[in-house]
């Protein structure tokens, strides 16, 4: 990427908007800021060599999961095979010996072992299949966690069982391992159902490319071509309400060009001839013509389909807390399983009895109630959050979002609406602030502009009559001149009043400019009659939630490309003491990096396509749900009502959930703490060894438990 090209977007950062149709205002503070652009330069194109990814591949796609579609076939996946299992379970239930003998019936009859084998080999195969594949995948990573345990336990009390039909000494596990199945396949069904909608960013972030372009040859004529075919010096058209298809070079004509999917700043930026344009921005006025300059891997946004790929590889793979849990108790498993063997044999039983014991420790150890501990509380905390408007997107990272000490938040859009606001009026002797804004909003009101749109908004809210216009027109690079009631009215850019020799506060019109906010002159027949400044306005929900992270111990910190001074101003307004300004917008993942280097447990909050590196790069990403898709995809949480309030309520919400968890985790291991030690014969001396009957009634009810603490979870 070019110095001008940054220029133009940190110069559009700055907020000062009346290079648009409202000036070409260049400021003292301008000169400073790019000053520190050119020695930012040097060091800034960090990570993109590496990103080989054009823009029509699908990379990465099954390094992050699956998309909407895949995700969708595999929840509809695990519901089948629930209840097909389910219903082959009963006819396992009722053959089993053991079940019979514990309810006191015999329907025993010739050959019905075997049946009873073909039963459990199709559950085992059909029911048990996601567990198998899914822990031989964690033991090549050497990672056992809640498929390896699963896996240990069926495959286990699938193999004992099967010798025991053809003519090894013992009892068979049949039903265990069927009902083991089926909780399992329930809770990952369960799980899964209430995690729906983790698709993939960087297909999001594709998708912002338009496939086709319309190509110019010498003679001007116009061939639609596929957008991956554009080679560089090739000329293209590009339609007003049309996406820009490459990064280029304006050579013809001008137009307004939003960039806000890119750069998160609200407001379109006028472009002329010399200027470029950014590939995935929106073309909104005037027809141009482009001169191709960078495409595929080159262009900014492969950039930053590049960091945001980086940032999520990198990103570690936290495994959540059953997962942990599942890890141990595979351990125990296996040892307390070998030490029962040893300890049995040693004291001399028949290999047959120690090999039973064995086999029944190491299928107990796998409690039915910790296929539930977790789903049923994910379940319950996922529907809480739903209806506080939080889509959470990245269990594990939600998890985690309890032990946050700093939250980074991106200023335009978050901090604030992205939207204009009028702040102060400066009227000249003789004129009201009201008649100001009232002669300003009704000149306006034809005009599209985001800061026609500001004045027009202030002078409704306080209810001011506008008049009628009777002439309009736009003065390009000046501002507005009409007629109302015979009366000539200019709307003008601070360029326009200094070229007529104008007197007016210069110290307060400095003061304005200073502190980020854009200012605008009203004329009426040709006199000079105030100044109305204007600026993003900052969300009231933003100051109340920087106030309630403050009371939590939570240190909030803001990240804008806007310049220092109006940074510090915004940041003033909320109470935010640390504040990095001035960030270009492929920095910003570096500056969450550095800040979390300090030991700090960081999330990230922010709503455009420059803030979706930095959400990937976060312990906890947080998308403004007004925001745009690809942030959203990059996120682990998405806020559906943009309010930053809700960072404190997910923060609450992890805590709440966390401790449900634990709590689950805990009766569903202390039905294991028990049940082990009995199972392995400890208190066999006195005669008392776990019958698999008194099992089944202790897993059924530290499961009944597990649910029921589940649905206890409040908001």
């Amino acid at each position: 990427m070019t110095n001008d090209h940054e220029k133009n977007q940190s110069k559009h950062a700055e907020h000062n908007h009346h290079e648009q149709h409202h000036a070409d205002h260049e400021d003292h503070h301008h000169e400073h800021h790019h000053h520190v652009e050119e020695e930012h330069n040097d060091n800034h194109g960090h990570a993109h060599d590496d990103g080989h990814h054009d823009h029509d591949s699908h990379q990465g796609h099954d390094q992050h999961g699956h998309g909407h579609h895949d995700h969708g076939d595999m929840v509809s996946d695990f519901k089948k095979r629930f209840f097909i299992s389910l219903i082959v379970t009963i006819p396992i239930l009722i053959l089993s010996p053991m079940i019979q003998s514990f309810i006191g019936v015999d329907w025993r009859f010739p050959f019905d072992q075997y049946i009873l084998f073909a039963l459990a080999t199709f559950i085992f195969f059909y029911g048990g299949w996601p567990f198998i594949t899914g822990a031989v995948s964690e033991l090549k990573d050497k990672n056992p966690g809640m498929m390896t345990l699963i896996g240990l336990a069926i495959l286990v009390a699938y193999v004992y069982s099967s010798l025991t039909v053809f003519g090894l000494e013992g009892q068979d596990f049949f039903w265990e391992l069927a009902t083991l199945i089926d909780i399992m396949l329930l809770g990952h069904w369960i799980e899964m159902r209430s995690v729906m909608g983790a698709s993939n960013a960087l297909e999001e972030l594709v998708k912002l490319m338009p496939n086709e372009a319309h190509k110019l040859d010498e003679n001007d004529n116009v061939h639609d071509v596929p957008t991956s075919e554009l080679q560089q010096e090739d000329h293209v058209l590009i339609k007003p309400g049309e996406k820009i298809p490459v990064d280029g070079t304006i050579y013809a004509g001008n137009s307004a060009i939003d960039e806000s999917m890119l750069t998160g700043e609200s407001v379109p930026i006028e472009k002329k001839k010399g200027d470029e344009v950014i590939g995935g921005s929106v073309n909104k006025e005037g027809s141009i013509k482009v001169a191709v300059e960078k495409t595929g891997e080159d262009s900014y946004l492969s950039q930053v389909i590049t960091l945001v790929r980086e940032a999520q590889e990198s990103k570690s793979k936290t495994q959540d807390l059953t997962n942990r849990a599942a890890k141990w108790l595979f351990y125990i498993a296996l040892a307390s399983g070998f030490i029962t063997l040893f300890v049995w044999l040693l004291l001399g039983y028949a290999f047959d009895v120690a090999v039973e014991r064995m086999v029944t420790v190491m299928v107990i150890t796998c409690p039915h109630a910790l296929g539930l501990a977790a789903p049923l509380v994910i379940a319950v905390s996922t529907s809480i959050s739903a209806k506080q408007g939080l889509l959470i997107r990245n269990r594990a990272n939600f998890e985690g979002a309890r032990n946050l000490n700093a939250v980074v938040f991106d200023k335009t859009g978050t901090l604030t609406k992205g939207e204009f606001g009028v702040t102060d009026i400066v009227p000249m002797e003789g004129y009201e602030e009201n008649d100001i804004l009232a002669w300003a909003a009704s000149l306006e009101q034809n005009s599209e502009h985001p800061i026609a749109a500001g004045i027009v908004n202030s002078a409704n809210e306080k209810d001011l009559q506008l008049k009628r216009i009777e002439e309009f027109e736009s003065i390009t690079g000046k501002g507005i001149e009409g007629k109302i009631e015979g009366k000539k009215v200019n709307v003008v850019s601070p360029g326009y009043v200094d070229d007529n020799n104008m007197a007016y506060d210069r110290e307060r019109f400095e003061q304005l400019s200073e502190s980020g906010k854009t200012v605008v002159f009203l004329l009426l027949d040709d006199e000079l009659t105030g100044m109305i400044a204007l600026a993003d306005m900052v969300r009231e929900t933003a100051k109340e939630a920087v106030a309630s992270l403050k009371k939590e111990d939570i240190h909030s910190i803001m990240l804008t490309g806007d310049n220092q001074k109006v940074a510090d101003w915004v940041a003033d307004q909320l109470g935010i003491d640390e504040v990095h300004a001035e960030v270009l917008p492929d920095d910003k993942a570096n500056q969450v990096k550095k800040i979390k280097q300090t030991g700090w447990n960081v999330a990230m909050t922010g709503d455009g396509v420059n803030d979706a590196p930095a959400l990937a790069t976060a312990d906890l990403g947080i998308a403004i749900g007004a925001g745009t898709d690809v942030a959203m995809e990059s996120a682990d949480v998405v806020l559906v009502k943009s309010n930053p309030k809700d960072v404190v309520s997910l923060m609450n919400l992890s805590k709440k959930t966390y401790r449900k968890m634990v709590q689950n985790l805990w009766w569903a291991a202390g039905y294991n703490i028990v049940a082990i030690p009995l199972a392995a014969g400890v208190l066999a001396p006195v005669g008392l060894v776990l019958s698999p009957a008194v099992g089944a009634v202790l897993m059924s009810l530290s499961t009944i438990i597990v649910a029921i603490n589940a649905k206890l979870l409040k908001a």
